[in-house]
């Protein structure tokens, strides 16, 4: 097992009921900035409650609101929550939505006391590591998929360039995050769907690259691999039901809270390349998962086959004469389960003009330096392009 250092400081509320807490859970004596989307939360009633539950701690001239964070949140639309944040002294922020609105906070977070242009946060991945760096915030989610409320990444796009890059550090943690299943009872069906594949790309980036000896985060992920593939058709169809809703949301928090990826190597290149797709084609981020992965497997079976045969005999109880053909199974079984959860796993089925994607595609990578991707830092350029092109 690797070396590692394990920190979360996240304080995770979880259940039925929980928004209420919000009075206790926000510090006192401070003005907050409300951030949120493109205005769900007014028809599901999560709104009302935040509102309910900070009046009883705030006065109505100590809340500020900020909409219109979209999904795959823009750079442009978050500085102009920077500027409010300057301009009305705002000493925290709470983010009300999914994984777009949580990343987008950690954005405005670094952003409103980072000197020189805020782009570079993205451009440079520069690393937050001092709390009085940022603005402390907490979150209230409202679509599980990304882990965001219990990590301290985020996926930021900047629409001007087409560019959709990543920022982090210690200092990003929300202080706090309310989970109640609950919400996801109004969520439409398309989202329903991707938060299940993102949560299950997110255990196979740090899961699926070859043999190791931290069995505890093998067998840890392969539960929640299993949980996914047992309840995602069922969630998505009966979202109501709060068995399957409280296993679904504890899931996509534990697929990206850093627990698993702790001691062990990791991939993260099928979400590098699906940004691309989306920052170009606006294709969901889940759904560029389910188009990359697979091909990704396929293209990197030498160096995965034997990780994928050890997933294919735990999570999918397959058996078969060879290592090959119990992982050639494997990925086929993946490509089934993300069809079963409405995923169309090539790009052509997704988007037109297509033609030019990989070549757009390893031109970024390498004008980013990106030359060596993977667990073992062997998919390249060329890999890159075989990938994209078998996803055509």
């Amino acid at each position: 097992m690797q070396n590692f250092e394990l920190y979360n400081p996240v304080n995770y509320v979880f259940g039925k009921g929980q928004i209420e807490k919000l009075k206790n859970l926000v510090p006192e004596n401070t003005k907050i900035l409300i951030a949120y989307g493109g205005g769900s939360i007014f028809k599901n009633g999560v709104y009302d409650q935040v509102k309910t539950a900070l009046s009883k701690q705030f006065e109505a001239d100590q809340i500020v609101e900020f909409g219109g964070i979209e999904p795959n949140p823009r750079y442009e639309t978050l500085m102009k929550a920077v500027t409010v944040i300057r301009e009305e002294k705002i000493g925290f922020i709470l983010a009300v939505g999914g994984g777009s609105v949580i990343d987008g906070v950690k954005f405005i977070s670094a952003a409103v006391h980072y000197e020189g242009d805020a782009a570079d946060i993205l451009r440079k991945r520069i690393l937050f590591k001092d709390v009085s760096q940022v603005i402390p915030f907490g979150t209230v989610l409202t679509l599980p998929a990304t882990g965001s409320e219990m990590n301290s990444g985020a996926v930021v796009t900047i629409e001007a360039s087409q560019e959709k890059l990543t920022l982090g550090g210690s200092a990003l943690f929300p202080v706090f995050s309310i989970v109640d299943p609950t919400v996801i009872t109004s969520l439409p069906k398309r989202q329903l769907q991707n938060g299940v594949v993102d949560a299950f790309t997110h255990v196979m980036e740090q899961y699926l690259t070859y043999p190791h000896d931290a069995m505890l985060q093998d067998r840890i992920a392969e539960g929640i691999l299993q949980t996914l593939i047992e309840i995602g058709p069922d969630v998505v169809e009966n979202p109501s039901d709060y068995k399957l809703a409280s296993n679904f949301v504890w899931s996509a928090t534990m697929a990206l809270n850093g627990l698993i990826q702790k001691g062990v190597p990791s991939d993260w290149a099928t979400h590098m390349i699906g940004h691309e797709l989306t920052a170009l084609y606006e294709i969901d981020h889940a759904r560029t998962l389910a188009i990359i992965g697979p091909n990704l497997y396929r293209v990197m079976f030498d160096t995965k086959k034997d990780k994928l045969a050890q997933y294919g005999k735990r999570v999918w109880n397959l058996t078969g004469n060879s290592t090959e053909a119990i992982a050639e199974e494997a990925i086929e079984k993946t490509i089934a389960f993300f069809h079963t959860m409405g995923m169309k796993t090539k790009i052509s089925e997704n988007t037109d003009n297509y033609e030019n994607t990989a070549d757009f595609i390893v031109n970024r990578f390498e004008e980013r330096g990106w030359k060596a991707m993977g667990e073992k830092q062997n998919i390249t350029p060329e890999k890159v392009r075989e990938i994209v092109e078998m996803s055509y």
